[in-house]
């Protein structure tokens, strides 16, 4: 059977990154590996940032998110049917920050799937450095998806604090108690990813994954998460630096949860990726004007009034 892994995390904590160093390690153990990438918002950014991986040991494919959740579930399934007839020995699922766990156990439990796939390890990443005030929907989503994890691997902890991390740790188990999960079954992984060697890469990949055993909670109107997208940026860098900054600091905007996109300055190529507290930006050899604003409640008149001003 082919070993399916999932890595979760919500919007902003690094699963992308994560995901390129779990990849490689992978193709160096001599593993042909599928990656089955999708994304809240009409561009696939991740996708473009996990094209250098392409080669003989490994191909990723893109599912189009923007959808209803039968609709993606649908479209999950068909695609790793499609998947299983490629020779993979190993295949990672790395969906939007916001999702639901259900949508992946469920359907490896219906036939075809559950007759070619077993699953392997569910992986979710947490920022060491969460913020410390985030909306009912966006615990949830924390809650859940830590509790069906085999290991939260924190990341950024080499900026963070021993106060911090306890403190997000915290954070999780509270959120989780939330949802009457009575107990977290997971551990945790704090050391810096630089740091990783391959004995936590291989921990990693056997750290298997827990049926969460929670409340699940259907949001409806306001609350619930949307995106709003844009095509053909052209502000540089600095400018659209602030216009991210208002975006998090004022609410007419809605609740902001997370930017991402690329940007140019000088000919060059940048990735721009921002949460309520942090906004990185790096040099990219790919990639084109374009940011998604991903949150809840989002106006996105006003939104479009600042990126097009």
């Amino acid at each position: 059977m082919i070993k399916i892994d999932l890595i979760t995390g919500f919007l902003g904590s690094g699963k992308t990154t994560f995901l390129l160093k779990y990849a490689r390690y992978l193709m160096q153990k001599g593993l042909k590996i599928g990656i089955l990438e999708y994304d809240y918002g009409a561009v696939n950014i991740d996708m473009m940032l996990l094209s250098e991986l392409r080669g003989t040991q490994c191909e990723v494919e893109m599912l189009a998110a923007a959808c209803d959740s039968d609709c993606l579930q649908r479209r999950f399934k068909t695609k790793l049917i499609a998947m299983a007839m490629s020779g993979y020995d190993r295949i990672i699922v790395e969906p939007s920050g916001i999702f639901d766990m259900d949508m992946f156990f469920d359907s490896l439990r219906e036939e075809p799937l559950e007759n070619w796939y077993e699953i392997g390890s569910v992986i979710t990443i947490v920022n060491a450095n969460l913020v410390e005030k985030m909306t009912k929907e966006a615990d949830y989503i924390l809650a859940s998806q830590a509790s069906c994890a085999g290991c939260v691997v924190l990341s950024r902890t080499q900026l963070s604090t021993p106060e911090n991390i306890e403190n997000t740790k915290k954070h999780i188990a509270n959120a989780a108690e939330k949802i009457h999960c009575k107990k977290l079954l997971t551990t945790y992984m704090e050391k810096s990813w630089e740091d990783f060697t391959d004995k936590d890469y291989e921990y990693l990949m056997n750290s298997g994954y827990h049926i969460g055993d929670y409340m699940k909670v259907i949001t409806e109107g306001k609350g619930e998460f949307s995106s709003v997208n844009f095509l053909d940026i052209k502000d540089e860098v600095p400018v659209l630096k602030e216009k991210i900054k208002t975006l998090f600091e004022s609410e007419e905007y809605g609740k902001v949860l997370r930017v991402k996109g690329f940007a140019s300055e000088n000919g060059k190529n940048y990735e721009i990726s921002a949460t309520e507290n942090e906004l990185v930006v790096k040099p990219m050899n790919v990639g084109r004007g374009v940011v998604i604003v991903i949150g809840s409640g989002l106006d996105s008149k006003k939104i479009n009034e600042l990126l097009d001003s």
